[in-house]
């Protein structure tokens, strides 16, 4: 299933033309050289391959559609050729690790096979590289290449003539190969011919070629968040938007359309939320006017004699010796409009993650329902066999699930809407010892009560009938087990920040009800909740607020503490949802608690003051196939051994944009081991 992105639109501030915009007369700016035409050859599209230890040795990388991809000299010298098939598109980035040395890769836009293929560039010459030639569903008109700060990886972005924008992580094989996985599409109305992307900022901007210039989101893990930057008839774009690009010499940051109807280069100044700037004209070496600047790239580098602050390139399919490229110094071009033009800047090679990153070994089988489905897990671990340990997830739209330590669905329970799970093991019922489990009922405003099955991992309900909460939407859920008195307690969150706590007490008929014991409440609304049962605290997450620590016992009252807040620790980011444990034994050991807002983990001691220990992120593993979590509502952890590649335990997180390729919400597990080397922490 792909993952299919619709359009909300937000108005950009460079739709809105400046005053006196209709009597705009651009100035005319020169190429400085023009490339070598190929005969028979086509000008779509130019990357541009900055040397930074000989600039003047820098080359542009084009397409030439049937004539593959070429290497042009900074003047314009034809240096090689490689076949491509029919190249409409090419981007490039340095800095890819392949073979274990970095190297600059070149993706190209094949729209004969519809297809992207891989090659690095050397020198001057081109080698493919691609494990394959990705497939594409759509007919392709270019491609673009993203490199996002958040996991540090590479995705190539290929547009198409439906309006499609498909977004797939490229990778490095075990055998030195380059490949690819899809991991979102969005989709707009019309043909799309050009597209970049901004590491920096994390923007794709896209030119949707007869209705405007577009800014998304370039983060898959992200809502796309579009923003409509120029249209037809509304802003300052004539009729059809030819290539974009963008130019970086800090502090100033240029993007760069085409206006191919009318000849004209405008730009927009994305400093300020891309407002407009201004419009020139190109004319190549000879004065000949570019009627129709097609494919652009650009780049902030110093590169040489007539090159100093950078070099603008565009396509001119027009060209009176064959279709080529014309070169133009950015100074030049800014020149005529006061623009600034910074100081030079290499492009970079790498982004540096916020956080420490680690990948999942193992995701679940998406949850039936479609949307915000999947919310929160629990993890029963087996000390007979802890290969065979089991995961409980909620699906607050149908019920729960029962995985295995692999992913795969063991049993599924239709009981409705559930949003909240917890268990604990040893509850004695009827003389015996069983696994309980409980459940936030939203569907019945109840706390629902199973017995797990732990040789078919069945949920059996043992409620001695329907469990009321008097809440008005139950939502978050946890348990605890007293060390002092033994009795077992659930407690339940209501939207409205009251936090509720009952006893689980048992039935004469072997079945279990709840006691009310106290109310906590809180100023907004809580969810995430976790017991330390040998430390008799109870940690309960305000969204927006803070993550607090509470006595857990019935009798303790309403006296609380402050872990740590939104307001006060930058790496936070509402809302903070999930909330686990790892033991250490002996009271030790960390929380975890996910933070939605920046798609990250926050840890704290157990014991003590509760200091915080630092972040992580869960990014995707382009070889494994298992993209990266975000947007975790629930999540729970374990320090027992969990079978293979999870011997010192796991963390399993709800992943409410499950990516790589668009599917409905799973859950992933994550290994301790690699928790604990990512921020240096114990494992048990």
């Amino acid at each position: 299933m792909k993952l299919v992105t619709t359009i909300g639109l937000l108005v950009g501030t460079a739709l809105v033309p400046a005053a006196g915009f209709a009597q705009d007369r651009p100035a005319t700016v020169t190429a400085a050289a023009e490339t070598q035409a190929a005969p028979g050859g086509d000008a779509n599209q130019a990357a541009i391959a900055v040397n930074p230890a000989a600039p003047e040795a820098s080359r542009i990388v084009t397409t030439a559609e049937s004539k593959g991809l070429q290497v042009h000299a900074l003047d314009g010298r034809l240096l090689s050729t490689a076949e491509a098939g029919e190249a409409v598109g090419v981007a490039l980035r340095g800095g890819f690790m392949l073979g274990g040395a970095a190297q600059t890769l070149v993706v190209s836009a094949d729209g004969a096979a519809n297809s992207l293929r891989f090659f690095t560039l050397a020198g001057d010459r081109l080698t493919e590289v691609g494990a394959r030639a990705v497939p594409l569903d759509f007919a392709v008109e270019n491609v673009c290449l993203f490199r996002n700060a958040p996991d540090a990886a590479l995705y190539a972005i290929a547009v198409g003539d439906g309006g499609e924008i498909d977004q797939w992580m490229v990778y490095a094989t075990p055998d030195g190969k380059v490949d690819a996985r899809q991991a979102r599409r969005i989709t707009l109305p019309t043909k799309i011919k050009h597209c970049v992307a901004d590491d920096a900022s994390g923007k794709l901007y896209v030119a949707e070629q007869a209705t405007g210039l577009w800014r998304f989101n370039g983060d898959p893990e992200t809502d796309s968040a579009p923003a409509l930057i120029d249209a037809p008839r509304i802003g300052r774009i004539s009729e059809e938007l030819g290539g974009i690009a963008l130019y970086d010499a800090g502090p100033a940051r240029w993007l760069i359309a085409s206006d191919a109807s009318t000849g004209r280069l405008f730009l927009y100044d994305r400093t300020k939320d891309d407002a407009y700037a201004g419009a020139v004209t190109m004319a190549g070496p000879g004065g000949t006017a570019v009627k129709e600047p097609g494919g652009l790239a650009a780049t902030g580098a110093a590169l040489g004699s007539g090159f100093g602050h950078g070099l603008l390139v565009a396509a001119d399919e027009d060209a009176a010796g064959g279709a080529n490229y014309k070169l133009v110094g950015f100074d030049a071009l800014a020149a005529p409009l006061g623009l600034a033009v910074g100081t030079p800047e290499l492009p970079p090679t790498s982004v540096a993650p916020r956080f420490p990153t680690v990948t999942a070994r193992v995701e679940t089988v998406p949850v039936a329902a479609a949307g915000d489905a999947a919310d929160d897990p629990a993890i029963w671990h087996n000390p007979a066999d802890p290969a065979a340990s089991l995961i409980i997830g909620t699906d607050k739209k149908a019920g729960l699930y029962v995985y295995d330590m692999q992913g795969k669905v063991v049993h599924f329970a239709p009981v409705g809407r559930m949003n909240n799970v917890d268990l604990r093991d040893g509850f004695m019922l009827d003389g015996k010892p069983i696994v309980l489990v409980t459940a936030s009922d939203r569907t019945r405003k109840a706390v629902a009560i199973y017995r797990l099955d732990t040789a078919t991992g069945a949920l059996i309900d043992i409620a001695d009938g329907l469990q009321p909460s008097g809440l008005s939407d139950p939502y978050g859920l946890c348990m605890y087990r007293s060390t002092r008195s033994g009795r077992s307690y659930v407690i339940v969150s209501d939207p409205d920040g009251l936090n509720r706590q009952w006893e689980l007490v048992t039935r004469p008929n072997g079945k279990v009800a709840i006691r009310q014991v106290r109310d906590i409440r809180f100023g907004s609304q809580t969810e995430g909740c976790v017991a330390d049962d040998a430390n008799g605290a109870l940690y309960i997450a305000e969204e927006d607020v803070a993550l607090w620590r509470v006595g857990a016992e019935p009798k303790a009252g309403d006296a609380r503490r402050q872990v740590d807040s939104v307001a006060g620790n930058p790496a936070l980011k509402d809302d903070l949802e999930g909330v686990s444990l790892y033991d250490l034994g002996n009271g030790r050991g960390y929380l975890v608690v996910s933070s939605q807002g920046n798609n990250s983990y926050a840890v704290y001691d157990r014991d003590g003051a509760n200091a915080y220990r630092g972040s992580f992120a869960v990014v995707a593993d382009g070889a494994t196939g298992i993209d990266g979590i975000s947007e975790t509502d629930g999540l729970d952890v374990s320090s027992l051994p969990l079978g293979p590649g999870f011997e010192k335990g796991a963390m399993v997180a709800q992943d409410g944009r499950n990516v790589l390729p668009g599917e409905k919400q799973n859950f992933k597990i994550v290994s301790w081991a690699d928790i604990a080397a990512a921020l240096k922490l114990e494992s048990r």
